[in-house]
């Protein structure tokens, strides 16, 4: 019971969730399965959810190394979003892919945040959820010259003003009256919500439609057919990967993803004339248009949440709790929230925390299943899995079920992105990358145009 307790500690998410956080049963031994599902985040529980739904009767044993919704599920910023990493022409480009598949996949996407929504309502999981859409602000001239290309790119993909649309500055002070404003973009198709509840929600609804939790089960290599563990072995007809960062630790799989970590501050409760001093009436989430990616929203309890990455990757693909916790890294996100808003001034800063996130090589997101071996994956969400696992899930339960659908014909399924290169040129380019996004945005302060250094970036961190 004392690691249990030590789990409220991971975040304001985890503290906040309403949840004893005590362990489930560890695997007894042995066991034999119609799926195996390795990963009690999103993915995992989504996946096992619908395949349930669909068939009562399937065995289902979901596997986790600590306890659901430990991972990046329980700790994120909260935005069920309709982001893929991989933009429409990116997507598009893709072998066996089209035009059309890539809006079909963005369609896709935007229904995901509904559906989120709507299993939350009907399983009772007070999520904390609200459909306030998404304000990224442009606060230099770079950055709305960037602001107005996306929504040009958008246009001429079709995407009319219901999808994407420009503010001018007053509009986007409206929503959040942050230092700055010239403009900004909005959509609708964002959701602010509090991420543990919905994660803890997800697994009480996976066991009661007939789905077993192993938690503190540690799995250590996927076979075909068979997931290796500290405790025993599973025998499945499917074995489903959903470990997204923590892939890396799996025997073969070092090079499959790069964990790297986004870190998120807190503030206590703020009172009513803050709020009416920032905005974010209809709980928007919001961020703005640099480079090294920042992202925040308004909590059902009148906080604010603030993240962004800036942390390193660490040598080999390491993954260590140490790694969620950067001082300096807190220290420019509190900064940077102030600058943006200067209600936060003075404001109580009541946690700080951060998870780990995998980034495929290609920085495209995949889900798959190969009949041959029975071994099914998804995830490289970069980020953006609040929303994706969903689409994922419900997409393995049409595989694993060997159902056509809409969803199984979608681009992304089957993509395998190339592997990372060997160390040390995968903690050079990682770094590199990410040193380089806080050079673009200090280029376009002081240059007041677009980066170029982020110009040439844009290819390699799934540029649109």
């Amino acid at each position: 019971m004392g690691r249990s307790l030590s789990y409220h500690g991971l975040s304001l998410w985890h503290a906040t969730a309403d949840d004893a956080w005590t362990p489930r049963a560890a695997l007894p031994g042995d066991t034999d399965a119609d799926v195996a599902i390795v990963g009690a985040g999103y993915t995992g529980l989504w996946t096992a959810y619908y395949l349930l739904e669909a068939d009562p009767h399937l065995r289902v044993v979901v596997l986790e190394a600590e306890t659901a919704g430990f991972g990046a599920s329980g700790r994120n910023g909260g935005w069920c979003s309709a982001l893929f990493p991989a933009g429409l022409a990116k997507v598009a480009a893709q072998p066996g892919s089209s035009r059309a598949a890539a809006l079909a996949q963005h369609a896709a996407m935007r229904a995901t945040v509904d559906e989120v929504l709507r299993v939350a309502e009907a399983e009772g999981i007070d999520a904390r959820a609200r459909k306030g859409g998404t304000v990224v602000l442009a606060r230099t001239p770079a950055q709305l010259r960037a602001a107005r290309a996306e929504v040009a790119a958008a246009r001429a993909w079709g995407r009319d003003e219901s999808d994407l649309r420009l503010l001018d500055a007053q509009a986007a002070r409206d929503r959040l009256a942050a230092r700055d404003v010239l403009g900004a973009t909005f959509t609708d198709d964002c959701a602010a919500l509090h991420p543990a509840r919905l994660v803890r929600g997800l697994a009480r609804a996976v066991e009661r439609r007939g789905g077993t939790i192993h938690e503190r089960t540690r799995v250590t290599a996927l076979e075909p057919h068979r997931v290796r563990t500290d405790l025993g072995t599973v025998r499945a007809d499917v074995v489903v990967r959903a470990t997204e960062g923590y892939t890396p630790g799996l025997a073969g799989e070092r090079r499959t993803m790069a964990p790297v970590y986004s870190l998120v501050v807190a503030t206590a409760p703020l009172p009513g004339e803050t709020w009416e001093r920032i905005g974010l009436r209809d709980r928007e989430t919001f961020s703005d248009h640099r480079h090294l990616i920042v992202y925040g929203q308004r909590t059902a309890d009148d906080r604010l949440v603030f993240g962004g990455r800036g942390a390193p990757y660490h040598f080999g693909s390491r993954t260590r709790p140490g790694f969620d916790r950067v001082p300096r890294v807190f220290a420019r996100l509190r900064a940077a929230a102030t600058e943006m808003l200067p209600a936060l001034a003075g404001a109580e800063w009541t946690h700080a925390w951060g998870g780990v996130l995998g980034i495929p090589r290609d920085w495209c997101a995949s889900v798959g299943l190969d009949r041959a071996t029975g071994l099914a994956w998804a995830g490289g969400y970069v980020g953006d899995g609040v929303g994706t696992s969903n689409l994922a899930g419900r997409t393995l339960r049409d595989l694993v079920l060997g159902r056509d659908s809409e969803l199984t014909a979608l681009p992304w399924v089957g993509h395998r992105s190339r592997r990372w290169e060997p160390e040390p040129l995968r903690w050079l380019g990682v770094n590199a990358g990410l040193r380089a996004m806080s050079v673009a945005d200090l280029e376009e302060r002081v240059t007041r145009r677009p980066s170029l250094v982020g110009r040439a970036m844009a290819p390699l961190v799934g540029g649109h």
